[in-house]
C-alpha cells in the first residue's frame, strides 16, 4: 500500500512527559507549542495491514489519549473493521489483538461479542462528554439504553439520543429500567441504564444488586448535581436534606465493582473508560455519576473516536493449571461412576463450550443446577436433567447423589439451590470449579486457574467412563402426561406447561419469574438454540417484567415467552407500556392464582393474598389503541388452545398477553417439597449460647 500522508495533532498538557521518541512505529513526529499546550504533529504515516487497534497512552498515567481515525485508511477486513499494521508497542503498553480482528470481549453464554468502532468524524461541537459516553456504549455493543428522565440527567439524555447507533428506551420507573438492563445484558453481554440523582439512583439500586448477584456487566449512569455544588454547604432537592452528596455513592459501593463520580472534565475520559472496562473485565455492574452541567461541554479529550478497548485476557498460572489437571484426572479416573454438573458461573467464566467438550470426551452424564439451565444444550446425548436435590427432574438426583465423584462447574450452593441445605452431597467426593480456582475434595485448592483452561486440559486426560450414564439409562422411565381434561374443566397448571412446551423452538426464549414458574419452567425441555433466563440467586419478585423488556429488545431474532405470576406482575406491571411502544412481540402468560403462591408454601398467612385485578382489561387500558397488543383471558384448555393458536398465528406480530386463571392451590409438587424444606431451614431455632 502506498504511503498515506496523515496529519494528527495530539494535544497534551505542558507537564506531560509524552514526546515523539515515545512512539516507535516508523512515523515522523514534530513537536510544537500551542499556547499552554504542547502538540505532537504526525506526518507521513505508512499504514499496511492487519492490526485491529492503535492506542496512544500518556506514559505517566497510562491514560488513553487518542486513536487514529479509521476513516483515514481504506483497508478493511471482511468483518468491516479497518486494519493496519505497526509495531504493537506504543509507549510502554502492548496492544492485544484478537485473532478475528475484533477488540474486546464481552461476557455471554460462553461466546465473544464484537466491540464496534465508529468511523464517523467528530466535529468540535460533538466532542462532548455526553457524546463520548454514547460512543463508548455503542462501541462495547450497547444499542439500547433504558432510562427515566429527571432534571439532573436531561442534558445527558439529549447527547445519548444524538448518537446514531444508540436508542433511548424510556421506562415507567427506575426499577424496571434496571431490570431491563439486566435482561438486555443476558442476551447482548452488557447493558446500560440512565436515571437521575438519588431518587432515581436509590430506586434502581435493587435491580443493580440483582445484576451483581448474577455476574452481569451493567453500566448504571446517574445524572448528578452541578459540579459547582460539590464542596459547598448547599442543600439540594432529591437529597435527604443534608449538604452531603455522597449518600447515593455510598449505597452503590456495596453493589457495584467500580464507582466514578465525574464532576470535572479533565479526568472524565479516564474515569468513564475505567468504569466501562472494569464492568467488562469483572462482569459486574459499575456506577457512573455525571454532573448535570458537563455533558454538553466540548473538550479536547473527546475530539477523536474513542480508543477501542483492548481488554487483556486473564491468564492461568501454568504450573498451577498443570497441577490441578493432574490431580483432578487422578481423582476422576479412579472413580467408578463420576458425573458432571453445570452451575450458573459457567456464563461468567465463558466456559460453556469447554464444559460440553469435556462431556463429549469423558462420557459422564451431564446435569445442570437450576440456575445453570440454558447454559448447557439439553439435546446433548448424555444430558440427564436438572439437579436440585429433592426437587430435581426425574432420576437426576439419584444418579448425581449416588456417584462416587462429581465435578461441579461454577456452582452456587445457597439455601434455595440446596433446597434448605438438604443436598445429599459429600465434599470429599466433589471437584468444585469456580471461574478462577479449583478445589479437589477436601483439598488442595489451586488458585489462578481459569475454568475454561482447566476444562480444556482435563478433557485430554480423562478416561472414557459411561457407567453413570448407563445406570441412568437403565432406571429412566419417560415422564407421563397430565390427565386429560374434561370438557370445559378448569385449567390446570400442568396442562398449561404441556402446551408451552410445544411452543418452544430455536426462535424462542423463556423468561421465568420467581415463584412456581421456577419449578414448572425447569421441567421444560429446551430445544437447541432456545434461550432461558431466570433470577435465582437474588430472587426479586417482579424482575421478569423489566427483564423481558430488556431481553426482547436485545434478542430481536427470538420471540420471548414469559411466565409471570400475578403477585410478581403487580410489582412491575407498568412497563408492559414500554414493550408496546417498542413494538415487541413477546407472549406473556400471566398465571392468576390469587396471591404469592411461593410464599404460601414457605409460610402461609393473610398477607399472601392479593387484590385480584382484571389483568387483561389493565393491559388493554395501557394499550389504549396505540401499537400492537392483543389480550385473552383463558379458563380451560379449550380457551388456551385457541389463544395460543391466535398468538402464534394471526397475532404473531403483536405483544400477546394471555391471562391464565387457575386454582389458588394448583402448584407443582416440586414447590410443595421445596417450600417445606426452605421453611424448615428458615425456622431453625437459635444455637444455644
Amino acid at each position: 500500500m502506498a504511503a498515506a500522508t496523515v496529519c494528527i495533532l495530539i494535544f497534551l498538557s505542558e507537564e506531560s512527559d509524552l514526546k515523539s521518541s515515545d512512539f516507535n512505529f516508523g512515523s515522523t513526529f514534530q513537536e510544537q507549542s500551542t499556547g499552554n499546550r504542547r502538540g505532537l504533529h504526525c506526518l507521513d504515516f505508512k499504514p499496511k495491514s492487519h492490526l485491529s487497534a492503535f492506542f496512544i497512552y500518556q506514559k505517566s498515567t497510562f491514560s488513553q489519549i487518542y486513536t487514529l481515525s479509521h476513516s483515514l485508511f481504506p483497508n478493511t477486513t471482511s468483518s468491516g473493521h479497518v486494519s493496519y499494521e505497526m509495531d504493537t508497542k506504543v509507549g510502554s503498553l502492548d496492544v492485544v489483538a484478537t485473532p478475528n480482528g475484533d477488540v474486546g470481549c464481552l461476557p455471554s453464554h460462553g461466546g465473544v461479542s464484537s466491540v464496534q468502532t465508529s468511523t464517523v468524524p467528530i466535529s468540535f461541537s460533538e466532542a462532548t462528554l455526553g457524546r463520548h459516553l454514547a460512543r463508548r456504549l455503542v462501541q462495547i455493543g450497547v444499542s439500547d439504553v433504558f432510562s427515566v428522565p429527571g432534571d439532573f440527567n436531561l442534558t445527558l439524555l439529549d447527547h445519548l439520543i444524538a448518537e446514531p447507533g444508540l436508542n433511548l428506551v424510556g421506562c415507567c420507573n427506575e426499577l424496571n429500567a434496571g431490570y431491563a438492563a439486566d435482561g438486555y445484558a443476558r442476551s447482548r453481554g452488557v447493558g446500560a441504564c440512565v436515571v437521575t440523582f438519588t431518587v432515581g439512583g436509590l430506586s434502581v439500586i435493587n435491580a443493580i444488586a440483582g445484576a451483581n448477584s448474577e455476574n452481569l456487566p451493567l453500566i448504571c449512569i446517574v445524572g448528578g448535581p452541578n459540579s459547582n455544588d460539590y464542596g459547598t454547604n448547599r442543600i439540594l432537592h432529591h437529597t435527604i436534606g443534608l449538604p452531603d452528596f455522597s449518600q447515593e455513592l455510598r449505597c452503590f459501593q456495596t453493589v457495584t465493582c467500580f464507582q466514578a463520580v465525574v464532576n470535572n472534565l479533565e479526568d472524565a475520559h479516564e474515569l468513564i473508560d475505567t468504569a466501562v472496562s472494569t464492568a467488562l473485565k469483572e462482569s459486574k455492574p459499575v456506577y457512573i455519576s455525571i454532573s448535570c452541567n458537563l455533558p454538553a461541554i466540548p473538550h479536547p479529550t473527546f475530539s477523536r473516536d474513542p480508543v477501542p478497548f483492548s481488554l487483556s485476557p486473564k491468564l492461568s498460572n501454568h504450573m498451577g493449571l498443570e497441577a490441578a489437571i493432574e490431580a483432578a484426572a487422578q481423582f476422576l479416573n479412579k472413580a467408578v461412576k463420576p458425573v458432571m454438573v453445570a452451575g450458573p458461573k459457567l456464563r461468567v467464566a465463558k466456559a460453556c463450550t469447554a464444559f460440553i467438550e469435556l462431556a463429549d470426551s469423558c462420557g459422564y452424564p451431564v446435569a445442570v443446577m437450576p440456575s445453570g439451565k440454558g447454559l448447557v444444550p439439553e439435546h446433548h446425548p448424555h444430558f440427564i436433567g436438572t439437579y436440585w436435590g429433592a426437587v430435581s427432574t426425574a432420576f437426576c438426583a439419584e444418579i448425581v447423589e449416588s456417584a462416587d465423584a462429581y465435578l461441579f462447574a461454577g456452582p452456587i450452593f445457597n439455601d434455595y439451590s440446596s433446597v434448605g441445605y438438604s443436598l445429599l452431597l459429600k465434599k470429599d467426593k466433589a471437584i468444585i470449579l469456580q471461574p478462577d480456582r479449583v478445589t479437589i475434595g477436601n483439598g488442595p485448592t489451586f488458585g489462578c486457574v481459569l475454568m475454561k483452561d482447566f476444562l480444556q486440559g482435563l478433557a485430554k486426560r480423562l478416561e472414557k467412563n459411561t457407567t453413570a450414564y448407563e445406570n441412568y439409562h437403565r432406571i429412566y422411565v419417560p415422564e407421563g402426561h397430565p390427565l386429560k381434561s374434561a370438557p370445559k374443566e378448569a385449567l390446570r397448571v400442568n396442562v398449561l406447561f404441556e402446551h408451552i412446551q410445544k411452543m418452544l423452538s430455536a426462535d424462542t426464549a423463556v423468561i421465568a419469574e420467581t415463584g412456581d414458574s421456577w419449578f414448572n419452567c425447569q421441567k421444560l425441555k429446551l430445544p437447541e438454540g432456545c434461550g432461558y433466563e431466570f433470577q435465582m440467586q437474588y430472587g426479586s419478585i417482579g424482575w421478569s417484567v423489566g427483564a423481558t423488556l430488556g431481553y426482547a429488545q436485545a434478542a430481536t431474532d427470538k420471540r420471548v415467552i414469559a411466565c409471570i405470576g400475578d403477585g410478581s406482575f403487580q410489582v412491575t406491571a407498568q412497563d408492559i407500556s414500554t414493550m408496546i411502544r417498542c413494538g415487541q412481540k413477546t407472549i406473556i402468560f400471566l398465571i392468576n392464582n390469587g396471591g404469592y403462591t411461593i410464599e404460601v408454601e414457605i409460610h402461609d398467612g393473610p398477607y399472601n393474598v392479593i387484590k385480584n385485578w382484571n389483568y387483561t382489561a389493565l393491559v388493554d387500558a395501557i394499550h389504549n389503541g396505540e401499537g400492537k397488543c392483543w389480550t385473552s383471558k383463558v379458563f380451560c384448555e379449550e380457551d388456551l388452545v385457541v389463544a395460543i393458536e391466535k398468538a402464534t398465528g394471526e397475532k404473531k406480530d403483536c405483544l400477546c398477553f394471555i391471562e391464565v386463571v387457575v386454582h389458588k392451590d394448583d402448584t407443582s409438587k416440586e414447590l410443595l417439597e421445596w417450600g417445606s424444606r426452605v421453611s424448615a431451614a428458615n425456622s431453625r431455632p437459635p444455637n444455644p449460647q
